[in-house]
């Protein structure tokens, strides 16, 4: 059985891209694989907004975004012990051995280039949940 379905397909997840039509996109996807408690945000300063507002258990962020970056929304989540431990996807078009080094050390938990499938999502989110299932 794997990890994707062990997950509570209710759980809130916050999708944060600038762009409307990449927000449908990944919620299209996470609605395929079965996800329904779906949370958009335009930019990085409205996501860390609502983070601190609501509860999420997974964050699927884009990179490159007005007012506050991808990386930098992933800084202030993991610099947050309240929500250091949220499982946090980027999606970016930047395919830069920099970007992704960067991401790590700034503690990404996964890493998704555009364009991407509903499976890679499901692939990449398996990695990041197989070992929080039990």
């Amino acid at each position: 059985m794997s990890a994707l379905s062990k997950l509570n397909k209710e759980m809130p997840i916050l999708i944060v891209d600038d762009f409307s039509t990449m927000r449908r996109i990944v919620k299209n996807c996470l609605k395929q694989l079965g996800f329904s408690n779906l949370h958009e945000a335009a930019d990085g300063q409205l996501a860390w907004e609502k983070i601190q507002e609501q509860e999420f258990a997974f964050i699927v962020s884009d990179w490159n975004m007005p007012n506050k970056m991808g990386i930098d929304l992933l800084r202030d989540v993991r610099g947050d012990a309240r929500f250091k431990e949220i499982p946090f996807l980027m999606v970016t078009a930047e395919a830069q051995k920099e970007n992704i080094l960067e991401a790590a050390k700034a503690g990404v938990s996964n890493y998704i280039i555009k364009p991407f499938t509903a499976d890679l999502l499901s692939e990449k989110m398996e990695a990041i949940f197989k070992n929080r299932v039990q």
